[in-house]
């Protein structure tokens, strides 16, 4: 797109009115307000208060409407002319049949208009020839000067425009007698709104922009029948008319077959070749869209061929026929092959007569001079809109319009600069060449299609928002019939007027010049949307307006001469400013208002899509306007809209209901319609014209009211005849109604004479009834004639005014002001009145000083009305002038007594008034108050005050009239609250202090503070901390040297309240030593009993539930019900109500199944701990055979049966040595204590049961047996030392894996022979298990009996011993052995060796990684001087935080580590005999011996009685 150029140049902008919220509240009150500076420019802009938002009321799902088509440079008057006179010079050469092409001169169309304008200015085409002036010609038309371009525009016009001119000027007529078609008359009648359409055919798709896109394409010669068809082609395809001669642009029609005449002969086609000619000869092309200069044309024409050589080869014997054609010019018939018959008449004529004379017979269809004429001669149609085919939503026109903008600019719309847009408009307006169309929906019915303001009617509910907004008097629904607006006496609903409009536009969319029907306001408000320019002209340059656009465009008004009544005419700002007239722009945005003043002409232009909406209304003073436009209306025989009489009329009927400014005007109207009204009838009179007859205009239709002459709608008087009854005129045309005689026209009248003048009398009276009034109130605000009015009488003025709505003048100000004033003189004085009376109890703060009271005395006198309470002020006034005489009498006789000033301080603060003396006495008062004060608060014998009192004192003294006494005063209180703000500092950092002090510190303190005479809340707190101190130390001494021992519980409590005591205590430290120690020993307890992550505390593990006697019962009955439940070795086990539950809450079934030796119940081996077989082995393989199984540890006891580590008795024994130092008694400690005595009781009867004969009998077989094994055993341990270490013979194990050293392996070195060897001691357990036979001894049940009944209760207590252990070897040796469970728990241990070989490597990998990153190697020599305790405790520590690691990094896959059997005396004892080591099966984290190695190892020796 090629931007406009920037020729135009935007007028100035009109006035911009921002009105206040006060303002916005009256529209046409405001309107008024702005009118006199508004006017002065034609139109302004309102923007409305920022928060004045109006809700959008439209359906937008139902509102559908049909748009107008403009085509922009149809729009422009100039523009139009010119695209008028290339129709009519188009029309000339196309009825003639031949066409041309308009030139380009300088790379642009020739202007024929233009040219033939300036050709007629500067005298026409021989006085240009005879003067040589074309240069001045070519200048004229702002062609460069120097390029011969004066002789290009000669040729050009010579063989275009000079023949046409010919034509209209009747030069080549001089010899026809023809009749001109210029008789008719000119000033033709024009109804608006129904004017003819120019434009019939469709707008152009919006994806091209007119001619201007379509010129650059080169499109298919149309054909006579397309261009026929299509007005858009003879628009800028020019077409003429004429010879064939050499260097001339005009050629025939190119037509493939001659035309046919009547008997329907031929002619055959020839080429006929266009020569060039300066470099200006065209292409010639049917296409609007392309100009091609200096090319040469081959087109296919016709040969010569007129229908009078036709007819002579088709009647050339008839002799008579040939003689009736003669010449119209020069009347003969010779040289008939030169005579040429006109296509339209029939007329002859010889080429060689015409004017100018053609060299040759023309091609086609040709008309002669007569016919050429009348053709073009004939008036245009007038010019219209026409309407769009398409309907279009708000939705789809937005799409349209926001898509053509954007394809136009190449930019988004919100983008385009405004001044872009309107530069560019213009430039289409004004060209010829480029043809844009686009689509405005105006004048859309808002009746019909919805207002976009909220209207309050009973279609839809409206919000109380809505509701606000559809009473405004802004809403374009409201304004117009508002009670100060005169349009509310018309009762019909006049569309456009009083009821809105609405409008959506387009970018470019336009509206033309114009002025509102009978001149009347308007208002247009944008809804939403991108801008609307406006263009406006004030109404006193409305006719110079109208007078430049008639001498610029004569021709457009010649045939329409309401041109500017039909909104369809645009003339370029510029060229306005140009001539003279005074134009204003302005750019309407969304939400602002814009208002055109009466006969204020108007155009503009919309900026993209928009939506507004607009509406007349008119007020007082627009009444005389409205008069002159009916005589302007009469004149140019406009109809009306409505009848200006009958609305004057209709207010003057009614002048009570009319605002009282616009009764004046109407009386005014009136008094002119009815000075005119006379002298018409008089007229009438005059004329003989005798008869009369009332007529009721207002209930006949407009159309059967309207003078037939002006078009005026008649109201008053009408002038009729009975013998004509169709027709009817006003009476300022009665000699135009018909030829009928005087007699029998009569007048029909709608108000007498006498009426007229009475409702003229009852408007004046309502006129001037304000001036009466005014006169009234004027006299009583001056006082004129000395009196004053009663507030009542100045009343009854304000209410005659509202009563009888006067204009809000300034003297209806003033007399409300002045009520107003009187009003509050008269509160003020009652409540100055009242208050006296109310005394001391009145209201603070509303007394009057005494100078406002002389002044408020003064503006009650100065009011011009009558107030009785002036007489109350004066006494008020006199109080207080006589107490402030003996105040400063008081004051002046210092030192006066303290009870005279507070009774004269009491009578002044009666009086309601402020006197300056009453603060002095004030003052002197507050001073005696505040000395009485601190010497109160000072003496001795009265109570201590606080801090704040003595601050208070000191604040409040600041304040009071200083003196000697109030100075003294002060340097006491300062120096006293000094030193109590010091020793509450000393006491807040005693309170405070991380290092607390001893008693008799804070005792020292507190007892120097006590001397001074204030309350010191740090002294206080200090006090009863030490009180609280000394109540703790007694409490300590009553239980140090009480008979027992303190519990724990009681010394904790002591320790934390003395903790929180901010007092230094020695006793403190010993109570902690005490508990730190008491907790030291219970820790170490724990360790000794508790398992590893234990649920169970020490109390619960050592503590006696029941009795001795009690438990075992409960044990027995436990046996007895687990006894009976179903075994789940069984293979018909199936779960059921009886069935054993194991703590993973499922049903023990199958192989893996352990049966608890103590409780009876069923558990899944791999969810406890069971006994390691491999390991019990290991350790005592060197004393006994494998074959004596009896010793193998199978014991099997449940984690609810065994709950702790069960420590050894010794290791018990030493805990209890270590409680009896403590000075503390534990809970702990003494159910120990129980649990040692019981264990101690059970040993004994043990000991006594083992030492008995049959029992010492048994045991000797036993130790027979063994060695009996044992000895069997060792050829077999020779045989293997010589058989091969890879194999094996016969059940038998190795002799080398027997031999091995005992150490464990931990060296990375000996992993792979640790794993082999621990995978035979695997084969070698379950290959002894066929060899195993039982039982060995025979227990007789007196035997049995007691040794069972031992063994429950030893496995009840949760302490380990020896004797248990043999008791369980006698019992299992005299049973067979139990060989389902040996298989179980050898199977279990092989899944266990399997998890412990992945986590040992992995927690080798792990410990190499430690090396890597620089960890240091362990040092044997410091390793040596460490305690064993240490040394041995620190790799188990290690290992376990490594298997803790590595079990968070493999997120649980490696297999749990069991729990370490306590069923063995096993577990060892460190140094001090407090804290046992692990048992060697439990530590899980080192690798695993061979069992011959283990076989090797002596038995770990009991620790010595020193050690515990």
């Amino acid at each position: 797109m090629e931007l406009g150029s920037d020729d135009f140049l935007p007028p100035p902008e009109c006035p911009v009115f921002e009105p206040s919220w006060a303002e916005f509240r009256d529209p046409l009150g405001y309107i008024a307000k702005i009118r006199p500076i508004a006017e002065k420019s034609g139109i302004c802009k309102i923007r409305p208060p920022a928060d004045w938002q109006p809700p959008f009321a439209v359906e937008v799902d139902n509102f559908r409407f049909t748009p107008r088509i403009q085509r922009l440079n149809e729009l422009e008057a100039q523009t139009r002319v010119k695209l008028n006179y290339l129709d009519q010079i188009a029309k000339f050469w196309e009825i003639q049949g031949s066409s041309l092409k308009i030139p380009n001169v300088e790379r642009r169309i020739l202007d024929l208009y233009s040219l033939s304008k300036i050709v007629v200015e500067e005298g026409g085409y021989e006085t240009i020839c005879k003067d040589r002036r074309w240069a001045r010609v070519a200048q004229r038309l702002n062609y460069p000067p120097g390029k011969n371009i004066g002789s290009l525009l000669r040729s050009h016009y010579e063989r275009i425009v000079y023949p046409y001119e010919m034509y209209q000027s009747g030069a080549n007529l001089v010899q026809c007698n023809t009749r001109p078609f210029d008789n008719e008359e000119k000033d033709k009648e024009y109804k608006p709104h129904s004017i003819p359409l120019r434009q019939s055919v469709q707008p152009s798709k919006f994806n091209s922009y007119g001619r201007r896109a379509k010129r650059l394409q080169p499109d298919p010669e149309p054909t006579e029948e397309d261009i026929e068809k299509n007005p858009e082609l003879k628009k800028l395809q020019i077409y003429g008319a004429g010879p064939k001669m050499m260097g001339l642009g005009l050629m025939a029609k190119d037509k493939t077959l001659r035309k046919k005449d009547k008997e329907g002969l031929e002619c055959p086609p020839t080429v006929v070749v266009k020569e060039e000619l300066g470099g200006d000869m065209k292409i010639e092309s049917a296409s609007p869209k392309t100009f091609l200069e200096g090319k040469e044309e081959l087109s296919h024409s016709p040969e010569p061929c007129t229908k009078m050589t036709m007819r002579l080869r088709r009647n050339h014997s008839n002799a008579q026929f040939i003689e009736s054609y003669v010449c119209r010019m020069c009347s003969r018939g010779d040289e008939d092959d030169k005579l040429l018959l006109c296509d339209g008449c029939d007329d002859n004529y010889h080429i060689f007569c015409l004017l100018p004379p053609l060299p040759e017979i023309p091609k086609g269809v040709w008309r002669c001079p007569k016919c050429v004429m009348a053709e073009c001669k004939r008036p245009p149609e007038a010019f219209g809109f026409e309407q769009a085919t398409r309907e279009y939503t708000l939705q789809s026109f937005g799409e349209m319009a926001d898509s053509f903008k954007a394809d136009y600019f190449n930019m988004p719309v919100h983008m385009v600069p405004t001044e872009l847009v309107e530069k560019e408009f213009w430039r289409l307006v004004n060209s010829i060449e480029e043809d844009v169309t686009v689509e405005y929906g105006a004048d859309i019915h808002s009746k019909e299609f919805g207002s976009g303001f909220p209207v309050s009617d009973s279609k839809r509910h409206l919000t109380p928002e809505e509701e606000e907004y559809a009473k405004s008097g802004w809403n374009l629904n409201v304004m117009p019939v508002l009670e100060q607006s005169v349009l509310c006496h018309i009762n019909a609903d006049i569309s456009g007027m009083k009821v809105p409009w609405l409008y959506v536009g387009m970018v470019f969319s336009a509206f033309c010049w114009h002025i509102e029907d009978h001149w009347s306001y308007s208002i247009n408000y944008l809804h939403w949307g991108e801008p609307k320019t406006w263009y406006g002209v004030p109404s006193l340059a409305a006719e110079h307006l109208e007078e430049v656009m008639k001498k610029l465009t004569p021709e457009l008004f010649d045939s329409q001469p309401d041109l500017l009544h039909q909104l369809v005419t645009l003339m370029n700002p510029n060229t306005l400013m140009s001539h003279g007239v005074p134009v204003v722009r302005t750019n309407q945005c969304a939400g602002e208002f814009v208002i055109t003043f009466p006969r204020a002409y108007h155009s503009g232009f919309n900026q993209g899509y928009n939506f507004a909406e607009a509406v007349n209304f008119c007020t007082a003073d627009w009444l005389p306007a409205g008069r002159q436009c009916i005589e302007h209306y009469r004149r140019l025989r406009r109809y009306c809209v409505f009848s200006h009489e009958e609305l004057i009329c209709k207010m003057a009927a009614c002048p009570e209901k009319l605002d009282l400014n616009l009764a004046a005007a109407v009386h005014k109207e009136m008094f002119i319609m009815v000075q005119e009204e006379r002298r018409l009838r008089k007229a009438l009179l005059e004329k003989g014209i005798t008869e009369a007859e009332r007529e009721a205009f207002e209930l006949l239709p407009d159309d059967e009211r309207q003078c037939i002459k002006c078009k005026t709608t008649c109201f008053l008087s009408a002038l009729a005849c009975y013998d004509c009854p169709d027709g009817l005129v006003c009476l300022s045309h009665i000699n135009d109604l018909c030829k009928c005689s005087s007699s029998r026209q009569y007048l029909r009248y709608r108000y007498t004479l006498d009426e007229l003048p009475a409702m003229l009398h009852k408007l004046k009276v309502r006129a001037e009834s304000f001036d009466t009034w005014a006169n009234k109130v004027r006299v009583a605000l001056e006082v004129e004639d000395g009196r004053k009015r009663s507030l009542e009488e100045l009343r009854a003025l304000e209410s005659e005014a509202r009563e009888r709505r006067f204009p809000n003048s300034e003297l209806l100000q003033r007399l409300k002001n002045c009520l107003s004033e009187a009003e509050a003189c008269v509160s003020r004085a009652l409540g100055l009145v009242s208050g006296q009376e109310a005394g001391p109890d009145r209201v603070a703060g509303l007394q009057m000083t005494l100078a406002e009271l002389r002044a408020f005395l003064g503006q009650m006198n100065n009011l011009p009305c009558a107030m009785h309470q002036i007489g109350d002020v004066k006494g008020i006034l006199e109080q207080v002038e006589a107490y402030q005489s003996e105040a400063r009498e008081a004051l002046v006789s210092q030192p006066s007594s303290p009870g005279l000033l507070q009774t004269l301080l009491e009578r002044g603060q009666q009086l309601g008034v402020e006197v300056p003396e009453a603060q002095q006495l004030q003052r002197q008062v507050e001073q005696a108050r505040w000395l009485d004060e601190v010497k109160r608060t000072l003496a001795p014998s009265a109570r201590r005050g606080t801090l704040a009192i003595m601050r208070g004192l000191l604040v409040a003294g600041a304040n009071v009239a200083p003196s000697p006494a109030v100075d003294k005063a002060q340097a006491e209180l300062q120096e006293l609250l000094t030193i109590a703000e010091r020793w509450e500092e000393k006491a807040h950092l005693c309170l405070e202090a991380r290092q607390k002090h001893p008693p008799a510190t804070l005792e020292a303190i507190i007892h120097e503070a006590e001397n001074i005479p204030v309350h010191l809340p740090n002294i206080q707190s200090l006090k009863e901390a030490l009180a609280k101190a000394r109540a703790w130390i007694a409490d300590v001494d009553e239980i140090q040297n009480g008979d027992h021992y303190p519990c724990l519980d009681d010394l904790e409590g002591l320790v934390a309240v003395g903790r929180d005591l901010p007092v230094g205590l020695e006793e403190l430290r010993q109570l902690e030593l005490q508990v730190l120690t008491a907790h030291s020993w219970r820790e170490k307890a724990s360790k000794t009993f508790l398992k590893k992550n234990s649920c169970y505390t020490l109390l619960e593990i050592v503590a006696f539930k029941e009795g001795e006697q009690k438990e075992k019962e409960g044990i027995l009955q436990l046996r007895r019900t687990n006894s009976a439940k179903p075994s789940p070795l069984a293979s018909l086990t199936t779960a059921s109500s009886t069935a054993s539950i194991c703590v993973c809450g499922q049903v023990p079934a199958g192989v893996g199944a352990l049966q608890c030796d103590l409780c009876q119940d069923w558990f899944h081996g791999r969810c406890v701990t069971v006994p390691r077989l491999l390991g019990s082995q290991r350790s005592s393989l060197t004393s006994s055979p494998l074959l004596a199984w009896w010793e193998w540890d199978t014991k099997f006891l449940c984690p609810l049966c065994m709950r702790s580590r069960r420590p050894r008795l010794e290791t018990i024994l030493a805990l209890l040595v270590a409680l009896q130092r403590l000075p503390v008694r534990l809970p702990e400690g003494e159910a120990l204590q129980c649990l040692t005595e019981r264990a101690i009781s059970w040993q004994g009867r043990a000991r006594q049961v083992l030492a008995s004969e049959e029992v010492t009998a048994l045991l000797g077989r036993l130790a027979e047996l063994r060695q009996r094994l044992q000895a069997e055993s060792k050829p077999e341990e020779s045989l293997a030392y010589s058989s091969d270490a890879g194999e094996g013979a016969g059940n038998m194990p190795k002799v080398q894996g027997l031999l091995e050293n005992g150490d464990s392996v931990t060296s990375p070195e000996k992993v792979a022979t640790e794993e082999g060897s621990g995978k035979r001691d695997l084969e070698l357990l379950s290959s002894l298990l066929p060899q195993l036979t039982g039982p060995v001894l025979e227990l007789p049940e007196a035997t049995r009996a007691p040794l069972e009944e031992l063994m429950m209760e030893g496995d009840l207590l949760e302490v380990t011993l020896d004797e248990n252990q043999s008791i369980w070897q006698l019992l299992q040796a005299g049973q067979p052995p139990d060989l389902e469970r040996v298989h179980t728990l050898l199977e279990l241990e092989k899944a266990e060796r399997h998890g412990s070989r992945t986590r040992g490597r992995a927690l080798e990998r792990r410990r190499r990684r430690k090396v890597d990153r620089g960890g240091e190697a362990d040092d044997p020599a410091r390793d040596e001087l460490e305690p064993k305790r240490v040394r041995s405790s620190e790799p188990e520590a290690e290992e376990v935080q490594e298997e803790e690691e590595l079990e968070e990094e493999s997120g649980g896959e490696v297999p749990p580590v069991p729990f370490p059997t306590n069923g063995s005396p096993s577990s060892q004892e460190d140094q001090d005999g407090l804290e046992p080591v692990l048992e060697a099966g439990s530590d899980t984290s080192a690798p695993f011996s061979t069992l011959t190695s283990r076989l090797l190892m002596s038995c770990p020796q009991q620790p010595s009685r020193q050690q515990l």
